[in-house]
């Protein structure tokens, strides 16, 4: 089953048990936060871990993996950068997406934070606990560096974003887009 599917299905059942949960009761209440707070110290200690930590020569820094990787990065329809060529190593590369899932994880605590302080949600504690255990496991990089699960089909880098209704979309690989995107940054130096 697709990513994208689960975390619907995920959500909705983790909807209905929650509301079955008395979260007008203090000390359940207290329980729920807590959860919400392992969960969160899990999955930043995880991503630490991943980035910093080297054990038994699986984890990025430890392995320093200077593999070059070159890839054409798909453009962002919300900013005015293009794209482009990126080229990088294979240590680099995982860097950066383990960067990026932890200011997602930031991100996300930041906004609990203000629906449960500010806007006395209780709910969402409790369904992104699960949510964010479940994006955990689902990660690429926990899946390479901690699972050990080999680095080819899915998971070949440069990885590419799930989409719920279709194939997964991300950065081109092929020869001809990379050829393509020197040429561009040639002409570009020329200037």
């Amino acid at each position: 089953m697709n990513a994208g599917v689960q975390n619907i299905v995920l959500s909705l059942g983790a909807m209905q048990v929650a509301r079955r949960i008395p979260f007008d009761d203090p000390v359940v209440l207290n329980y729920v936060r807590l959860g919400y707070i392992t969960s969160q110290i899990i999955i930043l200690g995880t991503y630490f871990y991943i980035s910093y930590k080297a054990c038994q020569n699986l984890f990025i820094k430890q392995k320093n993996d200077q593999t070059v990787l070159k890839y054409v990065d798909t453009p962002n329809p919300m900013s005015s950068d293009s794209g482009g060529l990126v080229t990088t190593t294979v240590r680099d590369y995982d860097l950066s997406e383990t960067s990026k899932l932890l200011r997602g994880a930031y991100f996300g605590v930041a906004m609990m934070t203000f629906f449960h302080l500010y806007l006395k949600y209780t709910q969402p504690l409790f369904i992104q606990a699960l949510m964010g255990l479940k994006n955990l496991y689902d990660a690429k990089p926990v899946a390479i560096h901690i699972l050990g699960k080999p680095a080819d089909g899915e998971l070949k880098r440069p990885w590419k974003a799930q989409s719920m209704f279709g194939a997964a979309s991300g950065p081109q690989t092929d020869s001809a887009s990379i050829a393509e995107a020197e040429k561009k940054v040639g002409s570009k130096k020329e200037d």
